[in-house]
């Protein structure tokens, strides 16, 4: 070998892995973490019938998926879509290896909602599943896994269905989350609404806006995952196993019950919005109706000033003793007449 030709084997970037287990008939038996040997874990894996390994990876560079993808053998198609941060929720199988998007969604606590909260974050996750691997890739801060990897293995019975099995638990602790979401969602709703309809409380269109884009995000969240969901529990995925299969059809009738709660309160969103234009309108019609009152009764006095303000001289009334008072009174019940007609007809 030529002096300088060797190089150092080749080893993952490990900085984006946030966990990594062997599991083998449920029980995780290996959890190197960050320090994991794919290649290794991988092999053991196929040599059990019932071993997998469950890979996380939090925001990987494109060295670390490409070296991933190299040990799982994940397609490159798949792989360039998790290099792509922005991309629709679907469903794909390569071969043996299904890819699946999935969008998770966050709701964060506040006291009062305003024009500029912004409580609903979403980020996505991706899963690759194969006969013995399944990995998510993260992508922001929300659907964190450590704690649902903690849960799970200590339950033999929850991962006995392999790879498939820790699908499901994440389908359903998103969409758990889903309906936690429209729950919270559901409740600022109510307050605006109640706002609206309140006399005396001036509810800022801009506030009704930006709560109609917090729903549209989280929307735009959950409404995509219903095509994967209905593939998932039918007959396209047959070779699922039939328990799994089950689960999954449960999943996505608690995804539905979601899927309604977001388009019932898109509905009223939609209402509240056009509720509160029309007040605006009425409002400002209002408004201008009182303008044009308190202007016709100055027209009024201002036009019998004028009239003896001309100073001619063949008026008769210049003469009077009691011209001026006589003046003055009339255009006190002048105003007093067009005031009380004005009132009656709601315009003051």
């Amino acid at each position: 070998m030529a002096r300088g030709s060797w190089q150092p084997p080749r080893r993952a970037d490990h900085t984006a892995i946030v966990g990594c287990d062997l599991f083998v008939d449920g029980v995780s038996v290996e959890s190197p973490g960050s320090a994991a040997d794919l290649e290794r874990l991988h092999e053991r894996a196929r040599e059990q019938a019932d071993g997998f390994v469950w890979l996380d990876l939090h925001e990987p560079t494109e060295a670390a998926l490409t070296r991933v993808a190299g040990v799982f053998g994940l397609h490159p198609l798949a792989v360039e879509d998790v290099l792509h941060r922005e991309q629709r929720v679907k469903i794909e199988r390569y071969d043996d290896v299904v890819f699946l998007v999935i969008r998770a969604a966050h709701y964060a606590e506040h006291e009062q909602f305003t024009a500029t909260s912004e409580i609903v974050s979403t980020g996505f996750v991706r899963l690759f599943v194969g006969p013995h691997f399944v990995i998510a890739v993260r992508q922001g801060t929300v659907m964190e896994l450590s704690s649902l990897r903690f849960e799970l293995s200590t339950s033999r019975k929850r991962l006995a269905g392999g790879p498939w099995s820790v699908v499901h638990e994440i389908l359903d602790r998103l969409v758990d989350v889903y309906n936690d979401v429209a729950a919270a969602l559901q409740t600022d709703v109510d307050l605006i609404e109640a706002a609206v309809f309140t006399p005396g409380h001036d509810v800022a269109i801009e506030q009704i806006y930006q709560l109609k884009r917090q729903l549209l995000r989280f929307k735009a969240a959950v409404l995509p995952l219903h095509r994967p969901l209905v593939a998932l529990a039918g007959s396209q995925f047959a070779d699922l196993p039939k328990e799994t299969r089950r689960y999954l059809r449960d999943v996505a009738d608690h995804h539905a019950a979601a899927v309604e709660e977001v388009v019932a309160l898109d509905e009223v969103m939609n209402a509240l919005l056009q509720a509160r234009l029309t007040q605006l309108s009425v409002n400002q019609n209002n408004d201008m109706r009182r303008i044009a009152s308190w202007a016709a009764i100055a027209a009024l006095v201002t036009t019998i000033a004028g009239i003896y303000g001309m100073n001619f001289t063949n008026m008769p009334e210049l003469s009077w003793r009691y011209g001026y008072p006589s003046v003055t009174l009339f255009m006190l019940v002048s105003v007093a007449v067009l005031y009380r007609l004005l009132r009656r007809a709601g315009w003051l």
